[in-house]
């Protein structure tokens, strides 16, 4: 297998190493000790020293040298891991075997080894063939990426013509294609649809019109099915300004799916990295494929569905019946098995379904296959239940992988089991005979079948006695709790005495936690609290502490012992409530998102009526985020909560709408949202539970606690029954595609939030026009995106950081600020124009970070575009001193640098005696001028030295280059150019005689400049003596420095140059080009880049 280049340094290595093979240019080499006869001692001892030496512990045993003649550099281009030493090698290949080995010997010797002759410089040799194998490791990528597909000749033939057509970098790799129509108007168009890795790409080529059109997966803001006036069934792609219909697909479900994974993995990735963990085979984008994106959907619901972690992967899904003895019959469904559960879901939606952790299963056997049982498994767990499974495809290995699976559980998480049960139950004796009885016949564990019977059991509420265990057992977390002893104790141990911001609002939030409670008006549930909440904080710094967690966690410690709140606390903000419980709460704005969507499917009435439903959801957030315990009396939330645990956060979806169903004629009537507010409120304050045990205790928010008439009040199991028989019909997997369809819309609403923001901040300190300022800032961002999909990320070039301020989440590096200055600066200097850029990021890099903000680069383009012409010259000044400037700047090795101009040989003006007197008043009088007045309001810059002042001069020359003026403007700052150098001469010759009163200065400046026989303006007379030439000798001379001020005065002396600095520039050609060139500029840099190694490559 042949390896990226990677030079690595070798010393005293081929000790270890014993050469097979050599020829002039190669030498193959075995491992010493490796496939010796009777050589066990020495290949041992050389193991050992790589297991030592070597961080991977495992060496290749032969690899390929690369020697260049006359050098004792050696190169491997087929081997495996290296020593450290002095030696350089590049590391191409690996071999594990002989026959490996030589493969890439013979290649070498036909392809290589009679074209190296050739070269004469032996560095060329070795650029040759590492430019050789890296397109093989390319032409291997692509081999591999399209054995992935189903059919791999078509895909290569996709591949190929995408990147024709679309000229994208080689790192945007395509996923898939796709036949298909689309729609512009009421006119289809034939072509075809590539989804890659970053966009969505259409190419059409019809009746001599091509169409192609590129949409980033990042700037879509819907994705929706829909229809038209022509077809029934479509996928419609809304962007900012545009919607996009495309159809006729031959699978739509297929296609819609994979845009969704493909929509969500992007954007995820990157405007949402703030807690979201990509999923391990979805790491690197360029490597994700159809199926990867297949099976991470599968893997998403199946977590969903069984509400298990995060980073539960499956392994297996399959078709299968199971043995339910309530019933006496097997009940078809299909079996899910993942690194830690084997699970099992009904075809029919809630008849039954299973979980069973692998730390609970004690065997896993094959059974005789019959007519009767075809392919039967049987799964002993520890209560002493068994689980028959029938009919199962490919028995032998699926048995193999849970065998397997069931070994690593039980090594690495050796537990031990509490199996005896809890006969204590002497409250609520109804309820708990009937929960006894369901135990009996269902199971009381984890596993345990969970049938529609149980969930009838649990909307009428869950005993008191046996809440806490339940609620362990639905969420699992009893699992969790059994695989980690210790595991708590040692988080408090180690959180506890910290002080930090989290710990702070922790304490501010203790005594605001279920007050009216007796438990926490005493030290004791109040210093449990603080452990639990101290302890999570430490588990999942990412989350910390948020509000809201304090209520939660302080119902469960009602009910659960201390350790096991803590555990039942992970559950809920790990796995069952995702991404609620962060900076930004993007998950439960997700579900508000999802459940207006819900109000305007089953209460059409109520979402007509109330037609801005985001003020209905901003009613509803604290429903979700305490579960409705911070809005309803404790004794029937709690209620709730047994649902929640139960069937999730569909349990908070019906009775949402359950509620706003009781109170839509009150809501419908209501004239504002405050009344809408208290209409709710009212009812959930007087929602009561007639079959709690204990005393009635107010909800922590009641709103209504003195009112002065008397209210119906709603008994929680009615709410809860209506809630499961109205709109209980939403499954899983229904719940999951309104998920992701709807984070898409919240994830760019909270980009045009920061858009708004930063545009809010920037539009009054400058001129530029707001909508010509929404352009830049979308080019900026795209700029940052751009990098985001082609380049291995930069230590100075973070990801979009949505925790920080609304204008630090985007900022740009030196490379990518080169980039948007040469398509949107109107100072374009040919090839000198990266230059300036590069000093003009230097500028603008205020904190040194290497990283500038939307806002810097905005108000330097304003003073290009917009400002007086003193301001554009006092940004030019500011490029050409440091810090812009700096003694390593790209240009310093410019001819102009040394040696220094000088205006001891004269300069000749084409001026007439008379117009030479004038001039040397004028300039006599500027001189005074400037020396009596100075803006002292301003810090005075530093002045110019003469290599500064050289660039400065080498700027102006570039930005005069294809001027339609480009003459006068030449001949002008000739003129400017002459002066100032004679300004700054004669400052340096006063600055050397120290002893000169001001006065004096002055005159010596003028009489310096304009003596009887002029030797400036002049040509240099022949019998000039050498007294003559040598009034101010060198080593007499000062500094040669000239200020701002003499250069804007110099400047405003020709009415040319005025013209220029003055003239209106228009940014709005400038933004449309932009955004035509932007991708295509970021390509042809790219390919720059590989450009010499693609030339070695095809030698």
């Amino acid at each position: 297998m042949w390896l990226k280049p990677e030079e690595v340094l070798l010393k005293n290595a081929l000790k270890l190493w014993v050469t097979q093979k050599s020829s002039c240019y190669f030498i193959l080499q075995r491992r010493r000790g490796h496939g010796e006869g009777g050589g066990r001692l020495t290949g041992r001892l050389v193991g050992a020293l790589d297991a030592v030496l070597d961080s991977n512990a495992r060496v290749a045993p032969f690899r390929i040298l690369l020697q260049v003649p006359g050098s004792q550099v050696y190169s491997p281009i087929a081997c495996g891991e290296l020593l450290s030493g002095s030696d350089v090698y590049w590391a191409i290949a690996t071999g594990a075997t002989l026959e490996e080995i030589n493969q890439h010997w013979d290649w070498l010797e036909q392809n290589l080894l009679h074209t190296l002759s050739v070269f004469d410089n032996k560095d060329d040799i070795a650029s040759f063939v590492k430019g050789k194998v890296k397109a093989l490791i390319a032409e291997e990528t692509s081999s591999r990426l399209a054995e992935q597909e189903e059919e791999p000749e078509k895909f290569r033939e996709a591949l190929v013509k995408f990147e024709a057509r679309f000229n994208f970098p080689e790192a945007e790799k395509l996923v898939t294609y796709y036949s298909c129509c689309c729609w512009k108007g009421r006119v289809p168009r034939q072509g075809w649809l590539y989804l890659s890795i970053n966009h969505l790409c259409f190419y059409s080529f019809f009746l001599g019109k091509e169409l192609k059109l590129v949409v980033p997966w990042v700037d879509i803001q819907k994705l929706e099915r829909t229809s038209n006036v022509f077809l029934t069934d479509t996928i419609r792609i809304t962007t900012q300004n545009k919607e996009r219909d495309f159809s006729m697909f031959l699978n739509l479900d297929e296609v819609f799916k994979i845009m969704e994974q493909l929509a969500d993995v992007t954007l995820r990735r990157l405007l949402d990295n703030e807690v979201f963990d990509l999923d391990p085979d979805l790491q690197e984008p360029s490597q994700i494929t159809k199926r990867d994106l297949e099976a991470r959907a599968q893997n998403e619901f199946f977590r969903a569905f069984f509400r298990l972690p995060r980073q539960e992967r499956l392994h297996a899904v399959v078709d299968c019946s199971l043995w339910t003895p309530f019933s006496r019959c097997h009940t078809m469904g299909r079996m899910f098995a993942s690194d830690r559960y084997v699970c099992f879901a009904s075809k029919e939606d809630g008849c039954c379904n299973v979980i069973l952790p692998l730390r609970e299963v004690v065997s896993i056997e094959k059974m005789e296959d019959t007519s009767l049982l075809p392919n039967p498994i049987i799964i002993s767990i520890r209560s002493k239940m068994a689980f028959q499974f029938i009919e199962l495809k490919d028995r032998e290995s699926l048995v193999e992988g849970l065998l397997v699976r069931l070994k690593q559980v039980h090594a690495n998480r050796p537990v031990h089991y509490d199996t005896s049960q809890d006969e204590d139950m002497s409250r609520e004796q109804i309820k708990i005979s009937l929960w006894n009885d369901h135990f009996v016949e269902y199971g009381r564990t984890v596993c345990m079948f969970r049938t529609e019977k149980i969930r009838k059991l649990v909307a009428m509420g869950i005993p008191e006695s046996l809440r806490g265990k339940l609620w362990l057992l639905f969420s699992d977390a009893v699992t969790d709790l059994a695989s980690h002893p210790g595991y708590y104790g040692n988080l408090v141990e180690e959180s506890m005495g910290k002080c930090c911001l989290v710990t702070e609002e922790i304490e501010r939030d203790l005594h605001r936690s279920l007050p009216e409670h007796p438990a926490f008006q005493n030290e004791t549930g109040i210093a449990a609290l603080r452990r639990v909440l101290t302890a999570y904080a430490h588990r999942n710094p990412k989350i910390g502490y948020c509000q809201s967690m304090n209520i939660l966690t302080s119902v469960l410690l009602l009910y659960a012992k201390e350790e096991e709140a803590f555990w039942l606390l992970v559950a809920v903000c790990e796995r069952m409530l995702p991404d609620y419980f962060n900076h930004r709460v993007i998950g439960a704005q997700v579900d508000q998102s999802v459940f207006e969507e819900l109000i305007k499917e089953h209460l059409p009435e109520l979402a007509e009526h109330m037609n801005d439903l985001s003020a209905l959801a901003s009613i509803s957030l604290s429903w979700f985020l305490t579960l409705f315990l911070s809005i309803m009396p404790l004794e029937s939330a709690v209620s709730v909560v047994d649902c929640f645990f139960y069937d999730g956060i569909k349990a908070i979806f019906q009775l949402g709408l359950a509620v706003l169903e009781a109170n839509a004629q009150g809501l419908c009537s209501s004239k504002d949202d405050g009344q809408a507010l208290m209409v709710l409120s009212r009812f959930l304050d007087h929602v009561k539970n007639e079959d709690s045990p204990g005393p009635p205790i107010g909800s922590h928010h009641a709103f209504f606690a003195d009112d002065q008439e008397p209210y119906p009040g709603t008994d929680i199991a009615d709410l809860i029954r209506d809630s499961y028989e109205k709109f209980g019909d939403q499954s899983v997997e229904q719940i999951e595609h309104l998920r992701c369809k709807h984070r898409i819309r919240v994830l760019q609403g909270h980009e045009d939030t920061t858009k708004q923001n930063v545009l809010r901040v920037v539009i009054p300190e400058v001129s530029i026009l707001p909508e010509d300022l929404e352009e830049l800032y979308d080019l900026f961002k795209r700029e940052h995106m751009m990098s985001c999909y082609w380049e291995q990320p930069r230590p100075m070039a973070p990801r979009h950081d949505p925790s920080r301020p609304y204008a630090e989440q985007y900022r740009i590096d030196a490379r990518q600020f080169a980039h948007l200055f040469q398509l949107v600066s109107p100072w374009t200097c040919g090839a000198h124009t990266e230059i300036l850029a590069e000093r003009t990021f230097r500028l603008l890099d205020d904190n040194m970070d290497h990283l500038i903000e939307f806002k810097a680069f905005v108000s330097c383009l304003d003073v290009m575009y917009n400002g007086e012409m003193n301001e554009k010259i006092k940004l030019l000044y500011r490029l050409h001193i440091p810090p812009a400037l700096t003694e390593n700047d790209r240009d310093s090795q410019s001819p102009l640098k040394n040696p220094l101009l000088s205006t001891s040989r004269p300069l000749v003006f084409g001026k007439s005696n008379g117009d030479a007197t004038d001039y040397q008043k004028q300039l006599k009088q500027m001189i005074k001028d400037l020396a009596k007045e100075k803006d002292k309001t301003e810090k005075e810059l530093p002045k110019m030295s003469q290599r500064e002042f050289i660039q400065f001069c080498k700027t102006l020359y570039s930005m005069f280059h294809e001027d339609p003026e480009e003459n006068d403007l030449y001949q002008a700052i000739a003129t400017v150019t002459t002066l100032l150098l004679q300004i700054g001469e004669v400052g340096q010759r006063s600055s050397s005689s120290g002893s000169c009163s001001q006065e004096c200065g002055e005159e010596l400046r003028a009489s310096a400049l304009f003596p009887e026989q002029d030797s400036v303006f002049a040509d240099a007379s022949p019998g000039r003596t050498a007294q003559d030439s040598q009034t101010f000798p060198e080593e007499a001379e000062g500094d040669w420095t000239v200020s701002l001020e003499h250069i804007l005065a110099s400047l405003l002396t020709e009415q040319s140059l005025v013209n220029f600095f003055e003239k209106p520039l228009d940014i709005k050609s400038k933004l449309e080009n932009a955004k035509i060139n932007q991708y295509s500029l970021k390509t042809l840099e790219m390919s720059r880049q590989s450009q010499p190694e693609l030339k070695l490559g095809n030698l």
